[in-house]
């Protein structure tokens, strides 16, 4: 009699219904990745039998296997939310010290400034200098400067492109004379604890294709300091011959504290021109708040201050392995590795094989709701033929008790 068979039918019916009411259940869950029950046929086997030849015993679900397909990406807009566009997953560091991999992004800081999900676990990433360069191989977890202030940079090097006036006269000869703020501009500085120092240039001409360079630090008069002369070739370009000396600075805090600074005028010209200044730079700044941050396709993490730095705070790390179908599933989108799953590789977005990152937006479920659906039903009326077999067997049985 088939009642076996039929109950092995309603129990693999009522299996896949809990499969495709999880995957029903989590349609709007980030990163989840659907699951379908793979059945296989049950059979008997006796000394002797010929195969084929006797009718099997029903049927088993041999295993929940995982779907691993792209979800769609939907754009968010907030800073910390970051999707997959590929292969890979975040790494994380649980509460507990564990790792697990996840392919949800919707990312927080927390009060100290960590980069985490929403059940804490930490975001794992690459360490890096502040221009993006990465420093180490090993994975960290990932935080940012929210509880103070980054530290000021006292300024080592300035640099001014500015265009002289060929066809000015020389400054001794010019009737009256040419005064020396004439020519001139200023630019701010910073010493080691980020205080402003205001620099001014002045340049006065001595002879054709010959200048001279007056300084003024923290408004001091220019004409009290040591000039030095740079000179032009005849195309107006800045003879390379020409020695640039540097600046020594005097912090406006403690006239003691004084740093040289490297001044780069290598771009100035001499041309038919009204005198410009073109650009100034310097690479110090006062200490900042994080005002802004930014995750950018490679996994890098840029933060903005208000000082105006924009400075790498990491890069995202994504691992993956030769058999995703082996990490076990666990609680808040979460799988951990195992035996069959092997050692995660790890590696930058964007590296090998590893998918891209897309800023600003999540992956959504991978669920195809009308196939789920379809499925239901469809798991609906095998459950339903199953039972009416035991229906059928149970009259056969009754028929044959009521035999006289």
């Amino acid at each position: 009699m088939s009642f076996d068979q039929a109950l092995s039918g309603l129990n693999a019916a009522s299996r896949s219904l809990d499969v495709i009411g999880n995957n029903i259940a989590n349609s709007g869950t980030t990163g989840m990745k659907s699951s379908r029950a793979e059945f296989s046929e049950i059979y008997a086997s006796s000394a002797g039998s010929i195969g084929g030849t006797s009718a099997g015993l029903g049927v088993d679900v041999q295993d929940v296997a995982q779907q691993f397909s792209q979800g769609t990406l939907t754009t968010t807009g907030n800073d910390l939310d970051v999707a997959i566009n590929g292969a890979g997953f975040f790494q994380v560091k649980q509460t507990d010290g564990t790792t697990a991999y996840t392919r949800a992004g919707d990312f927080k800081l927390d009060k100290d400034g960590n980069i985490v999900t929403n059940t804490n676990a930490q975001l794992m990433g690459y360490p890096t200098t502040p221009a993006g360069v990465r420093t180490s191989s090993s994975v960290q977890p990932l935080s940012l400067p929210t509880g103070s202030p980054i530290a000021a940079k006292e300024t080592s090097k300035m640099s001014a492109d500015i265009t002289l006036d060929a066809s000015a006269a020389v400054a001794s000869t010019a009737t009256p004379p040419t005064p020396l703020q004439t020519y001139g501009t200023s630019l701010t500085a910073y010493d080691p604890q980020g205080l402003e120092i205001p620099v001014g240039l002045y340049f006065t001409k001595t002879a054709n294709n010959s200048w001279q360079v007056y300084t003024s630090v923290n408004g001091s008069d220019p004409s009290t300091s040591t000039p030095f002369t740079v000179n032009f070739k005849a195309d107006g370009t800045l003879d390379p011959a020409t020695p640039i000396p540097s600046l020594t600075l005097t912090s406006p805090n403690d006239p003691t504290v004084t740093f040289p600074v490297t001044l780069d005028l290598s771009k100035m010209t001499q041309v038919n021109s009204r005198f410009a200044v073109n650009a100034l730079s310097q690479d110090g700044y006062t200490s900042g708040s994080l005002t802004g941050i930014k995750i950018e396709n490679s996994g890098i993490i840029t933060a903005t201050y208000s000082n105006g730095q924009t400075q790498s705070a990491g890069q995202l790390a994504l691992a993956n392995f030769r058999n995703v179908q082996g990490l076990a599933p666990t609680n808040a989108g979460y799988w951990v590795q195992t035996a069959a799953s092997g050692q995660p590789v790890t590696g930058a977005p964007g590296e090998g094989t590893f998918g891209q990152l897309q800023a600003g937006a999540l992956e959504e479920s991978n669920v195809d709701l009308t196939a789920e659906l379809v499925n239901m039903m469809t798991t609906q009326r095998a459950y339903q033929a199953n039972a009416q077999t035991i229906k059928t067997q149970d009259q056969i049985m009754s028929t044959l008790v009521n035999l006289r």
